[in-house]
């Protein structure tokens, strides 16, 4: 924690929770606002559909790959010139999508999008506990976990109300004026968190040392799975929808809204009654709540599609059961990371935030093809993706049970 914490922001909290969690926020909702629009781009650029799903893969690995780095350039230069940046390349590469006009354009600007939305997410959690102190600490992340949580939910209506209005070109000029705008707001308002006597050295042997730090703690390591991919369960049926709902379920579009309705209120249940519960129960206490709602929700709807035809009536619900679940646990999931190695905050971030978007764009490109057109299939990879969360943190309590054991204060 930054010794001159307190006097870095004079402005009410929830201000600099708001701050972050719009910087959190950027990298999920540019991933899918422009869903809607897959058949408009496809029309327009005579795009073939593999060839659209690859401006959906570029982004995904390219936010995973950039997110390893992040963090680390952070922990050298500091918080503040990482956010920048990131929000400058992503301005420019939103406006480069808006005036392509071959879908290599589209595939090449979107990566670079990729590449560069990583840094909000990565450093955000990072300045959370530079600020913070655990039990506080807690209560901000679940704010941001709201953010982080409802952006892919809310994502592809912000964006299929533009293309209903315009053109898919616009959706893209709508990103580029939220980049302008979080640019000015973080250039005039958020300080530099990391303190110059906590800045790592920027050489490669300091660098390839914290990685294998990292990388080879096996609590770390299981940690990262345990936060990253059971957001999976959720987002799968995200990216399912217009064939989990429209063909599956039989919804029209404009009824599409209650699956993103059901998970955006199961998110912000969630988060905020981990802020509620920061400083009163122990870490792991939380943690085992959120996985036990996410077990059973999960295991009573695979059983529900096993020996009934789904209906809309009750399917959706355990999405937004599981989505709460979920929003629970992951807060402390993360503090817990970032606390494993105090000094390498920004690295660890970024390892973790790494495996959770390999983890997405593995389903996107992979899992989601495979199931979506059987519900019994996405519920079945739902709780197995939740699984392996679950077993990572058995396995860690079972080994290091002091993890999670106290109850962090203020």
């Amino acid at each position: 924690m930054n010794p001159d914490a307190k006097t870095l922001w004079r402005a009410p909290q929830w201000a600099f929770a708001v701050l972050l969690a719009l910087l959190a926020m950027l990298g999920p909702f540019s991933i899918d606002t422009y869903l809607p629009a897959f058949s408009g781009i496809r029309q327009s650029l005579g795009a073939s559909a593999v060839q659209m799903q690859q401006t959906l893969s570029a982004y995904l690995f390219g936010f995973a790959f950039m997110s390893l780095f992040h963090g680390a350039i952070s922990d050298s230069f500091g918080r503040r010139p990482v956010v920048l940046w990131g929000l400058a390349v992503f301005t420019f590469a939103s406006v480069g999508c808006a005036l392509s006009q071959t879908i290599g354009q589209l595939i090449l600007f979107r990566a670079i999008q990729g590449l560069s939305t990583g840094a909000g997410i990565v450093v955000s959690r990072a300045i959370i506990r530079d600020m913070y102190a655990p039990s506080q600490a807690q209560k901000v992340m679940s704010q941001v976990t709201i953010f982080f949580g409802v952006a892919p939910a809310i994502a592809p209506m912000v964006g299929g109300w533009m293309l209903i209005h315009s053109n898919w070109n616009a959706i893209f000029w709508f990103l580029s004026g939220v980049g302008v705008m979080l640019w000015l707001a973080n250039f005039r308002l958020l300080p530099e968190t990391l303190h110059v006597t906590q800045r790592q050295s920027f050489h490669v042997k300091n660098l390839l040392s914290g990685y294998w730090q990292l990388g080879s703690d096996p609590r770390f390591l299981l940690l990262a799975l345990a936060s990253g991919v059971p957001f999976n369960g959720v987002f799968l049926y995200i990216l399912s929808a217009p064939v989990f709902l429209g063909e599956l379920l039989g919804l029209e579009p404009q009824q599409f809204f209650w699956l993103f309705l059901l998970t955006i209120g199961g998110i912000m249940g969630g988060a905020m009654l981990s802020g509620r519960l920061a400083g009163k129960i122990a870490p792991k206490q939380q943690i085992r709540i959120g996985f036990y709602v996410m077990l059973s929700i999960g295991s009573i709807n695979l059983c529900a599609n096993l020996l009934f035809t789904a209906h809309v009536s009750w399917a959706l619900l355990p999405i937004g059961v599981f989505s709460f679940g979920w929003a629970l646990m992951v807060p402390v999931v993360t503090l817990l990371v970032l606390d494993l190695h105090p000094s390498r905050r920004g690295m660890a971030s970024s390892l973790q935030m790494c495996v959770g978007a390999t983890a997405n764009g593995f389903v996107a490109g992979v899992i989601s093809p495979l199931v979506m057109h059987s519900t019994i299939g996405l519920a079945t990879a739902s709780v197995l993706m939740m699984g392996v969360g679950l077993s990572s943190w058995i396995y860690i309590r079972h080994r290091w049970p002091y993890i999670g054991q106290n109850i962090a204060h203020a």
